[in-house]
């Protein structure tokens, strides 16, 4: 049976969204394929005009638009940056996205971006630090708010605890959402030799809003999470797997390098429908 509660409900499924990337400026405001919501990077929007902003208000004219952002830095030891919230704010209102999303991790360090999502230690003291940067950002934004798990290539010293307990612990603490990144799982896994499927049944199912699907690329000794082509075989079982357990997740197709043709984006989109179909008929 899906796990789920009266928090889990909040999260209302939405089907299956691709981003709006530039290449798709002209193309996906016209398209006639079938598609259920949209997402966007707020820091390409905060400042609109011209294409983008007239693609953002085509597309918003036909699905619900989510917000999410690489430049928070819920993790990192900078203040949150306040001109960036009250512009993330200004933007989720204008296009009255239903919640918003960022990374578990640091992207700033001493008012410099460093350009990169950066893992934290697993430690009690991390997520201390962490919640109440996550109620701010939550209330500052005045909508709920969705953490993603990074992928990560090295542990961070100073660990105390499971990743998954880490996670569970500030989406609990903080009462916030968890976008769930099941390509990162899996990269995770292969690259710290856990099992990718005890890790998904040790989170706290329940607060999962969002899941996220990408391509990986495969190195003789490690995977690299790029988002730079389709899904594999493994990456797919383990969606399937996840969605089992919750029910219906809101769910992107996340294409950022190496973007294809539209139509290829919009096929990992539709294999995703059907497999979520599958898995909700049974």
């Amino acid at each position: 049976m899906p796990v789920g509660d009266a928090y889990g409900r909040k999260w209302k499924p939405l089907g299956v969204g691709i981003g709006l990337r530039r290449e798709f400026y002209t193309l996906l405001p016209e398209t006639s394929r079938a598609l259920d919501w949209v997402e966007i990077i707020p820091e390409n929007f905060l400042t609109l005009g011209g294409r983008p902003q007239r693609a953002l208000d085509a597309c918003g004219e036909r699905w619900t638009l989510l917000p999410h952002g690489v430049a928070l830095n819920v993790g990192g030891p900078d203040p949150l940056d306040e001109a960036y919230l009250a512009g993330l704010r200004a933007l989720v209102e204008r296009v009255d996205a239903p919640f918003f999303s960022d990374h578990l991790c640091y992207a700033r360090l001493g008012g410099a971006y460093l350009y990169d999502l950066l893992p934290l230690p697993f430690s009690e003291e991390a997520v201390e630090h962490v919640v109440p940067r996550v109620r701010e950002a939550q209330a500052r934004v005045g909508r709920p708010f969705l953490l993603e798990n990074p992928s990560y290539y090295a542990h961070m010293p100073g660990g105390t605890l499971a990743e998954a307990d880490f996670l569970r612990h500030v989406v609990e603490q903080a009462d916030c959402g968890l976008l769930l990144d099941v390509n990162n799982v899996y990269v995770n896994a292969c690259n710290h030799g856990y099992d990718p499927r005890a890790f998904v049944d040790a989170l706290p199912l329940e607060r999962v809003g969002q899941l996220h699907l990408a391509g990986h690329e495969r190195q003789p000794d490690v995977l690299i999470d790029t988002h730079g082509g389709p899904v594999c075989d493994e990456v797919w079982s383990l969606y399937r797997y996840v969605l089992e357990r919750t029910g219906p997740v809101s769910t992107l197709i996340e294409w950022d390098q190496h973007i294809p043709s539209l139509d290829a984006v919009l096929d990992e989109a539709d294999r995703a429908r059907a497999l979520m179909a599958r898995v909700e008929a049974r």
